[in-house]
């Protein structure tokens, strides 16, 4: 009785064992199998969100990028536009002519591959654009200063990193090109912006640092043939009187990347 309870005993244990390897198995095993057939990670999200276009696939993260690019000149022209008049200093109202003429550049830029591409664009800013717009309206004097420089160098800082990103990772002729116009832009401002001296580089640290992902924004549909993007408005400055005689000459950027010819 002794033997018999001894080995039905030993067999117990084997088979808890034995289930439990099983079991620690299937649970290493299962998260692997399950998130690679999950739809909406990693290479999905890029096959699922890519078109195929004669300039080369563009995908979702592509769309996204002409969006901001557009999205861009129609709160910061008027922001540049508006630190011309109410900037104190000559760094203030030169950082403001250097964004019209970057934003007018890249507007023209923007159009032109969207059309190209049969994409749609926005009109209207967004509303944290929107919100930042009416900051610097409410602000005077030095307070003006201080908040225009600081808020398009957050801005422009946060744009930098997503244009390296489309650049290096883009499979599209047209975005590529864009994207190398966007770089030397965005980079010519944030120059520009730090050149003030107003820049608070701690407050720049502490977002990146608390910050989250940002929201990736809604790009537009895929093209297609039945797909009329309408005509986006131009970003184009509004008449103001000619510079007094002792303003800085005004800066002008660098001609469009050579993009690939029509048809």
């Amino acid at each position: 009785m002794r033997t018999t309870n001894g080995r039905g005993g030993l067999f117990s244990g084997t088979g808890l064992i034995v289930a439990g390897l099983t079991a620690t198995l299937i649970a290493l095993i299962f998260p692997i199998w399950s998130y690679a057939d999950r739809s909406g990670t990693g290479v999905s999200v890029l096959n699922a969100s890519t078109v195929t276009t004669q300039y080369g696939p563009l995908s979702g993260l592509d769309r996204e990028f002409i969006t901001k690019v557009r999205l861009a000149g129609l709160w910061e022209l008027p922001a540049g536009q508006q630190a011309q008049t109410k900037g104190t200093t000559e760094a203030v109202r030169t950082a403001g002519d250097h964004l019209i003429e970057g934003h007018t550049f890249l507007d023209a830029r923007v159009r032109n591959v969207a059309a190209r591409l049969s994409l749609p664009l926005p009109n209207q800013p967004t509303d944290q654009q929107r919100a930042w717009l009416d900051r610097l309206t409410a602000a005077q004097g030095e307070e003006y200063d201080r908040e225009f420089a600081n808020i398009l160098r957050l801005a422009h800082g946060k744009v930098f990193s997503v244009v390296a990103q489309v650049r290096a990772t883009t499979r599209n002729s047209l975005v590529r090109d864009l994207a190398d116009d966007a770089n030397t832009t965005v980079l010519d401002h944030i120059k520009v912006l730090e050149a003030t001296g107003l820049v608070d580089y701690d407050a720049i640290a502490r977002d990146a640092a608390s910050a989250s992902a940002p929201p990736i924004t809604n790009s537009p549909a895929p093209p297609g043939p039945l797909i009329d993007p309408g005509s986006p408005i131009p970003v184009t400055p509004s008449p103001t009187p000619p510079p007094p005689a002792t303003s800085s000459p005004r800066y002008t950027l660098p001609p469009a990347a050579n993009g690939p010819a029509d048809g």
